[in-house]
């Protein structure tokens, strides 16, 4: 079976193509299209099982514009920003949330919080409302971590019950009550 075959039945799967081949979503049809394309180049290099992850990883995190190897904090990584402010702030040009000035470097992602949310759904066949529950992430100034070179770039995902406004439902970090 061919990557495009695999990922064209995934796509029946999740119902973005119904049986037929139509596409019910234009955007999502032009995003299948773009991956299936990506697939194309992928197949033509007639990966093994052992360099096809590493190539996957690889073109992942340079797609994400994520580093390869930890950042070093020297002078060539960095980017003022400060524009004319009169302060001093630069930013990691290698990982464009890690950011220093006279004080340190600090990541701004190196914490994102989540907390339950839920929303209503249309009513199922015995005319139920339904409701979907999902994760809300968010950061805020306690993100921010300390930076120490050489730094590999790491988020952790901490529970927090919001006190935001309108409020969350009442929860704990298992779910909703």
């Amino acid at each position: 079976m061919s990557y495009k075959e695999h990922a064209m039945r995934e796509f029946k799967a999740a119902k973005w193509v119904s049986p037929d081949g139509s596409w019910g979503d234009e955007m999502q049809q032009l995003m299948c299209e773009e991956v299936l394309e990506l697939l194309d180049v992928f197949s033509k290099h007639s990966h093994s099982g052992s360099s096809a992850p590493y190539a996957i990883d690889l073109f992942s995190k340079l797609a994400m514009f994520k580093p390869l190897v930890p950042l070093t904090g020297e002078d060539w990584e960095w980017t003022d920003v400060a524009e004319e402010s009169g302060r001093t702030l630069y930013q990691n040009n290698r990982c464009s949330h890690v950011f220093k000035n006279d004080d340190g470097a600090w990541d701004i992602d190196g914490k994102v919080f989540w907390e339950w949310n839920s929303r209503p759904l249309e009513e199922d066949e015995e005319g139920y409302p339904g409701i979907r529950t999902y994760k809300s992430y968010y950061t805020c100034r306690e993100s921010r971590v300390p930076v120490v070179f050489p730094y590999t770039p790491t988020t952790v995902y901490e529970y927090r019950y919001s006190d935001a406004e309108p409020p969350a439902p009442p929860q704990t970090e298992e779910g909703l009550l």
